[in-house]
């Protein structure tokens, strides 16, 4: 690597602030200048006297800039698109819809550097964005032609970094400060036309943006709702936790953005004069103001780590027989799950860890875990009820992992709301010692919401957090060993 300040300028066309483009109308609040590089997360920050100085250092793009950039490095892939449809390029100047993925995710730990500066938390949080599709509207067509469509959604290629910023995701206030101006461009964008220079004419785009690789907790923290231990236990639909366990499957997704706002609005002002109980109840959970609107989806990859999670238990629930027994005390369970951990271990070379992967949950869902598991359970009708459980999950597994289920697994995705009620089954009554009037957050979209998202949006796996999860990666590789040691700097290298 050269040093990142004596970038040659090859490299600086690769960089947002290259190329010069138009928004019409202009956007509202934005600055029209287009050469404009990397920013201060905090500019626009209005600080009064009284105003304690933002412990926290941040470093983006400005949004539109950064779309500019991504579409210049799909020009040869729009051109294509358009030859391969037989489109005549001279006549396609206006008419495109480009299709946003946007991510966001804390990164926990990462303290590393000693440089000069503020006192910032040593955890991060990246905003991220993947162009998912491009298409042109014909005249004489009802439908749009797709001449672009991103075949990696989930590479950390293809997901580009818009902000970084040092500070806790459970910081409200310091999160919406940052983010709120990322708010406002989005915002702009869609009321405008981006005029840009593709294939040496000029042509038209619009955009369409789709926030959707969000685990739970920052879906909860973006949209006002109470964190994910709450009664609420869905971000889909408002339904309650006993609800849920009682019935598994059918519930429909009623929860938006703008509905979220509405409540918040009741929240704030009680207009009914009820008690606090009546009042969050009329509310369904939502307890802060929604500040960036996500889309009402599942996260494919937080879905895996989350029921893998809840397969675990139960695997220790399984080798100490609780369905036999009320309350086991700490020292039994304990024992159980280094019973467990050994037998994963010797049998399939899975190491414990301390907060289950992505990497773990995928080893772990399979039928050769399931077999070692059955090893250690004592009863015969146990075994079978397990292995049961575990090949429906398999069964229902591709259908929100898959980027085209209709293409991929359309035979599982017949059968899913079959197999779900059948699992919902085997959970009511085999295993019902775990859920009589309670269920894990994402069992409930596992069961109850799958088919309607796919049916809307086509598939799940593609809109998933995954790209945005292993750019975290690239974050702390990049962070320890291509950028400047200096709390100033290091934000911006990576960026880079």
């Amino acid at each position: 690597f050269q040093p990142l300040h004596t970038l040659r300028n090859a490299e600086k066309e690769l960089l947002p602030g290259f190329h010069q483009f138009e928004w019409q109308p202009a956007l509202k609040n934005v600055c029209s200048s287009w050469d404009v590089g990397i920013i201060d997360g905090l500019s626009g920050w209005t600080t009064s006297v009284d105003d304690v100085p933002a412990d926290t250092i941040a470093r983006r793009f400005r949004y539109d800039v950064a779309l500019v950039s991504a579409l210049k490095d799909l020009e040869e892939d729009i051109m294509e698109g358009l030859r391969e449809r037989g489109l005549d390029d001279i006549m396609c100047t206006s008419g495109f819809t480009v299709v946003v993925k946007e991510s966001c995710d804390g990164m926990g730990d990462v303290s590393e550097k000693h440089g000069t500066g503020p006192a910032v938390p040593e955890k991060a949080v990246r905003f991220s964005f993947t162009i998912m599709s491009i298409s042109i509207r014909v005249e004489g067509e009802d439908d749009g032609i797709t001449i672009f469509q991103e075949q990696k959604p989930n590479s950390e290629l293809s997901c580009r970094p818009l902000c970084l910023m040092f500070v806790d995701e459970s910081d409200h206030e310091t999160l919406t400060a940052i983010l709120g101006p990322v708010v406002a461009e989005r915002k702009a964008m869609l009321e405008s036309r981006l005029i840009l220079s593709i294939g040496g004419l000029l042509r038209s785009f619009r955009f369409f943006f789709r926030g959707t690789g969000y685990d739970e907790k920052m879906v909860r923290e973006m949209e006002g709702l109470e964190a994910s231990g709450s009664t609420y236990i869905c971000t889909l639909c408002d339904s309650t936790r006993a609800e849920a366990s009682h019935n598994m499957v059918l519930h429909s997704i009623t929860r938006s953005h703008d509905e979220n706002l509405e409540r918040y609005e009741i929240w704030r002002k009680n207009p009914f004069s009820e008690s606090a109980d009546e009042l969050r109840d009329r509310v369904k959970g939502v307890s802060a103001k929604p500040f960036m609107e996500t889309q009402p989806t599942l996260d494919a990859l937080h879905c895996d780590i989350g029921n893998a999670t809840e397969f675990y238990k139960i695997f220790q629930d399984e080798i100490g027989e609780v369905y036999q027994r009320s309350n086991p005390s700490r020292e039994e369970r304990r024992r159980w799950r280094s019973t467990l951990d050994k037998q994963l271990r010797k049998k399939l070379k899975l190491k414990p860890v301390m907060r289950m992967n992505g990497n773990y949950a995928r080893r772990l869902m399979t039928r050769e875990a399931v077999d070692v598991v059955c090893e250690l359970v004592p009863s015969e009708e146990r075994r079978e009820a397990l292995q049961k459980l575990m090949e429906l999950y398999l069964q229902m597994k591709p259908v929100w992992r898959s980027t085209c289920p209709s293409r991929d697994c359309p035979d599982q995705l017949c059968r899913y709301s079959y197999n779900s009620q059948q699992f919902a089954d085997l959970l009511s009554s085999t295993f019902k010692y775990r859920y009589d009037g309670k269920i894990t957050n994402y069992l409930h979209k596992t069961l109850a919401h799958v088919p309607e998202i796919v049916e809307r949006d086509g598939s799940i796996g593609a809109w998933a957090s995954e790209g945005n999860e292993s750019g975290n990666k690239l974050f702390r590789r990049f962070r320890k060993m291509n950028a400047r040691q200096s709390k100033m700097f290091e934000l911006e290298d990576v960026l880079k």
